[in-house]
């Protein structure tokens, strides 16, 4: 029997859930979703559990949502729609939810993994943490727009329009969008005396707490602007344009770097014609 994508394990009143598929670079895939919530379920129930830390295994947080998955072969509007709302629930799981959450990022961050250690109450970085949200550059669309409720519109548009999937820990700590930068080997601990320190506190104040914070976002609109930012995303994905179809046979014949160098060339021709 193959091991689950997302480790469980009890720590004092700390549940810590690992990601666990290091040779995909923790890409998010239809198991690996349902293992997170799953954990996040066992987490939740237990009384004994007063803070939830997500970490990953092997030298990356997520690459984000693992485009291989079948589940992107779903045929028509309504199947897709489905696809996605499961991906922005997952997401806004870390954020709902009535207890805190901190996550530990190292190596690449990206899209759907960016957007789910950003739904974390708390987010501290190694110092090699690259963060990114490629989502314009494969032809699709953002889950959970959390960014320019977490950044200002500049700096979300920033890393919403260029796509670069290289912006150091740094660079992401000066946006406001993580809350500390750290060693590689601090990471975890970091992480947990994090958690822990919170999981000290009175846990009903914490809980009332978070939950205004969050309500004090959502009465300014938030919610509502992510759903209506989930409506542009399901724009984008059954938009087909030339381009768009044209880049997805490339990339599923040749791969990614082909798709996206396919298009340089295609937009260099356009330019010069």
């Amino acid at each position: 029997m193959s091991e689950k994508t997302v480790r469980y394990k009890v720590e004092g009143p700390l549940a810590v859930l690992t990601l666990n598929r290091p040779s995909k670079l923790n890409a998010i895939n239809t198991t690996m979703m349902a293992d997170i919530n799953e954990a996040m379920n066992q987490a939740e129930e237990d009384i004994k559990i007063r803070a939830i830390v997500l970490q990953a295994e092997g030298k990356s947080f997520s690459a984000g949502f693992d485009l291989d998955d079948e589940v992107w072969e779903a045929k028509g509007e309504g199947e897709l729609r489905a696809t996605l709302e499961q991906d922005f629930d997952l997401i806004m799981r870390f954020w709902d939810s009535p207890k805190p959450t901190v996550s530990a990022v190292q190596g690449y961050c990206l899209g759907g993994g960016m957007e789910m250690a950003l739904a974390c109450d708390l987010t501290v970085a190694a110092e090699n943490a690259l963060f990114g949200e490629p989502e314009v550059s494969i032809a699709s669309g953002v889950v959970a727009l959390l960014l320019p409720w977490f950044t200002g519109p500049k700096l979300a548009k920033e890393l919403l329009l260029t796509g670069d999937t290289k912006v150091p820990a740094e660079r992401i700590y000066e946006m406001g969008l993580i809350n500390r930068v750290v060693a590689l080997d601090d990471l975890r601990d970091t992480a947990l005396e994090l958690a822990e320190t919170i999981a000290m506190n009175d846990r009903l104040s914490v809980e009332i707490t978070k939950r205004a914070i969050n309500r004090s976002l959502e009465i300014g609109g938030m919610r509502k602007a992510l759903l209506d930012a989930f409506e542009a995303d399901i724009a984008i994905e059954t938009a087909e344009s030339d381009e768009a179809k044209k880049f997805y046979e490339v990339l599923h014949k040749e791969g990614i770097k082909s798709a996206i160098e396919w298009r340089k060339e295609h937009i260099r021709k356009l330019s010069n014609d």
